[in-house]
């Protein structure tokens, strides 16, 4: 890695927005020649792959297979995987678990064999673990290897505001970073900024998850594809005042079991009870809460047994006690909570965009693995495929990329304290309404609601003075700021990405007049055949539809 230089005086081949799996595995699969800046918006890392429980699945085992893997992938997306996308990530899994043990990962052994466990809607036990701790054992061993990597600058509260495109392609972004606001040129842009489930007021993702990647790229005239369907986990630690961890659902796959609490089961009417898809669990679990009333519903992980949970499951212990909650002795209070958003922005299979010098990966992508509704512990395994297949790939590197423009000063902007209450009180209110009118449950009345009071809220973020004067500026500027400008400079562009992101899942989920995966409406209960379609998103252009593909 390089030492400290300033980010715009230099000329960057590949600029990596985020830092969680799906970057670090980018920079670490680009070729060692490339110049290359990794960008971080918070001033550590704090992504949600560092957040990841459960594991990483491959077909490891002599009782299994990739054709098994494939077949489990397409059954949980619910009719809207694209084949090769899945067929790619199933063969290339065990190479990509080689190439991390290789890295110094260390996944958890039984008698000298990689342990396997079996997650909701597997039909084998594929998914490798470290304790229930594998995104953070993942993260730490990933993040030692970009240390070492040459021709490499890591930027941490680095804030990426949009990206810059020319007549023809994506050539660099606007950044706010280390009391400045510029503009830099790259020969490529990869996106990699994870998911926007902070939409939601009840999820499991971490607050830099404000969807910014997907806001961006689609502004920036790139396709959107299914981004309608969001997977809520039906396990979330349900206790007031403390976050919404998420429960592994590897605890039910090793014999936890849910119920109300009444004592009666929430998801006896739903085939594979405990072990159901998470869209089907989740939506049990929502029905018999507001069925009888209840703000959450029981999870036991006493059937585990004690010598498993201590050893398998030490972190969920752990951050259960904080909150006074002991699951050796008592069951675990539960409700769902968004988790995941497999739509996202459209790639290929060597994860371009389509908008020519812009990639993506990981959960801001849409690759066409998960389809309608994401297999458990395919996520990761995602970001290490993508990664692969990146530098693998022809890089639509910029030849104009060596040209940076010239620096102008631009005005400075003054800024009052209120305006961060200000914008805090907004950032809720646009949580809360997506959560209770676009959440587990949808509806058409419901959703317009919705969609109106956003668009308000929208008009209102459109005359805010911290955006007027973002808008302002045009390549070339070079603006200081004090830090506290930062922040909430940065706090006011969540809200508005936040904003536009609800309109654009509104915009899509009103689009699909059915049930599927991870998008349930109330008043089209079915899933319709006709709908077995990607819906597709693009600024300036009506919502269209498109065929899945076929496998050759």
């Amino acid at each position: 890695m390089k030492p400290d230089c300033h980010v715009f005086d230099q000329v960057w081949d590949v600029v990596v927005v985020g830092s969680g799996a799906a970057g670090l595995m980018a920079c670490l699969a680009l070729p060692d020649e490339l110049n290359i800046l990794l960008l971080t918006k918070d001033s550590r890392a704090r992504s949600a792959s560092r957040w990841a429980q459960g594991g990483i699945a491959a077909a490891l085992g002599p009782d299994d297979s990739t054709e098994a893997h494939f077949h489990d992938t397409l059954a949980a997306g619910a009719g809207l995987c694209e084949p090769l996308a899945v067929r790619l990530l199933v063969e290339q899994a065990p190479r990509c678990v080689e190439r991390l043990l290789s890295l110094g990962v260390r996944f958890d052994r039984q008698g000298g064999q990689l342990s396997r466990t079996i997650e909701a809607a597997h039909s084998q036990r594929r998914v490798l673990h470290a304790a229930d701790q594998t995104g953070r054992a993942i993260m730490d061993v990933l993040q030692a290897r970009v240390r070492e990597r040459p021709r490499l600058h890591q930027h941490n509260d680095a804030v990426v505001l949009q990206l810059w495109r020319d007549s023809r392609r994506c050539c660099g972004l606007q950044l706010m970073v280390d009391g400045v606001i510029g503009w830099l040129r790259a020969g490529v842009v990869v996106l990699a900024s994870g998911g926007g489930c902070r939409l939601f007021a009840q999820t499991t993702n971490p607050p830099l998850a404000s969807g910014d990647g997907v806001v961006m790229a689609y502004r920036a005239g790139a396709v959107l594809r299914d981004l309608e369907f969001v997977q809520f986990h039906p396990t979330a630690l349900m206790v007031p005042g403390a976050p919404h961890f998420l429960i592994s659902e590897a605890a039910r796959g090793e014999g936890a079991v849910l119920h109300s609490l009444d004592g009666s089961d929430p998801v006896a009417a739903v085939g594979g009870g405990n072990l159901a898809s998470r869209d089907e669990v989740s939506r049990a679990v929502a029905r018999h809460m507001v069925r009888r009333g209840d703000t959450h519903v029981w999870l036991d992980l006493r059937p585990i047994g004690q010598e498993r949970l201590l050893r398998q499951f030490p972190s969920i212990l752990d951050r259960c006690r904080a909150w006074g909650i002991d699951p050796l002795t008592m069951p675990v209070p539960v409700a769902p909570a968004a988790h995941y958003w497999m739509g996202g922005v459209e790639t290929d299979l060597q994860a371009r965009t389509t908008v020519p010098g812009l990639y993506a990966l990981g959960e801001v992508a849409s690759s066409g693995v998960h389809g309608a509704n994401r297999l458990a512990s395919n996520s990761l395994m995602e970001c290490l495929v993508c990664a692969h297949q990146l530098g693998q790939g022809s890089l639509d590197l910029d030849p104009g990329s060596q040209a940076a423009p010239a620096c102008r000063p631009g005005a400075p902007i003054t800024v009052t304290s209120r305006s961060m209450v200000t914008a805090q009180e907004m950032g809720r209110r646009i949580r809360h309404l997506c959560w209770t009118m676009a959440g587990v449950n949808r509806q058409e009345d419901a959703m317009a609601m919705a969609q109106q009071q956003l668009q308000a809220l929208a008009h209102g973020l459109d005359q805010r003075p911290e955006l007027v004067w973002l808008k302002t500026s045009v390549p070339g500027d070079r603006r200081p700021i004090l830090p506290q400008t930062m922040g909430l400079l940065r706090r006011w562009v969540e809200v508005e990405h936040l904003c536009a992101l609800g309109l654009l899942l509104l915009e899509a989920a009103r689009f699909r007049r059915e049930s599927r995966g991870g998008h349930h409406r109330l008043d089209h209960p079915a899933q319709q055949p006709f709908w077995r379609r990607h819906s597709r998103q693009q600024q300036g252009r009506s919502i269209t539809s498109s065929p899945v593909g076929l496998e050759d």
